[in-house]
């Protein structure tokens, strides 16, 4: 076998990367949980710090364009393309996320997502939808901005599916706790756009993407080998909903922006 120096540095870059990103995470940890315990302001913004840290060392660079509204209750809703979308939102807002319930059971990703206070949903499950709607509307009303993952699974990244109305739900929930009577609801994409700093095409999207054919431990080795991914963020313009506010609509509105801003990303603009 031909010895390599290059593999071998890429190897040990990687080493020392996860090496640090692992003390980082066993230091913030116990912070953290004291802080969910006595449910302590820092609790929004620390993981933020740790979310930097590692895309910093896995090696993701996120341009963003536009700003979060200011007005609350406030929902944030974006494509999603990959388990990297938490780290890139993550490493810009103080936000929680709404996953499936099964991610609470993976391997580390699902104890950093209880150390978060993830809104888990079991979607499979009628009867709980109600407490869990009720759950997001609650903590969008005591302030904390809530993403949501309207299209219910990964892409491959160079498209928005087709996104389900019913988890608009938490939104319209809101509405009755909110001061004002509305919930504002702003749309986002992410769109993964270039290796190495070049541009980057439908051929190495896949790499970014995580459609979830792929295990992830292999998806995240190949990540970290290349160490150079560019993610742009950008936010769209807010619509206020309200008790009158049609959901359908609403969400048709919200998946038309959010596709017109990923397709002029990933075609340059």
């Amino acid at each position: 076998m031909k010895f390599d120096p290059g593999a071998v540095l890429n190897w040990l870059r990687i080493g020392v990367c996860m090496i640090i990103l692992l003390l980082v995470t066993l230091l913030l940890a116990p912070i953290q949980v004291l802080l969910l315990w006595l449910d302590g302001p820092l609790r929004r913004s620390l993981p933020r710090t740790w979310h930097r840290l590692a895309c910093r060392l896995i090696g993701i660079r996120v341009t963003v364009h536009g700003t979060p509204d200011r007005q609350r209750p406030l929902m944030l809703v974006s494509n999603h393309a990959s388990w990297k979308d938490i780290l890139v939102l993550g490493s810009i807002a103080d936000v929680v996320f709404v996953a499936k319930s099964d991610v609470k059971s993976w391997p580390v990703f699902g104890l950093l997502a209880r150390l978060q206070a993830t809104i888990f949903v079991q979607r499979e499950q009628k009867r709980t939808t109600g407490n869990q709607v009720n759950e997001i509307g609650q903590r969008m009303a005591a302030g904390e901005v809530v993403v949501l993952f309207p299209e219910g699974t990964t892409s491959d990244g160079n498209r928005l599916l087709e996104i389900k109305t019913s988890l608009f739900g938490g939104a319209a929930a809101a509405v009755p706790l909110s001061p004002t009577g509305m919930v504002h609801v702003q749309p986002m994409a992410i769109a993964y756009t270039g290796l190495h700093g070049m541009p980057m095409g439908r051929f190495h999207r896949p790499l970014a993407a995580w459609p979830g054919d792929i295990g992830m431990l292999p998806h995240l080795i190949d990540v970290l080998k290349e160490g150079a991914v560019d993610v742009d963020v950008i936010y769209g313009e807010q619509i206020n909903y309200t008790a009158d506010s049609n959901r359908k609509l609403v969400s048709r509105e919200i998946e038309k922006r959010m596709r017109d801003m990923l397709s002029l990303k990933l075609r340059g603009r």
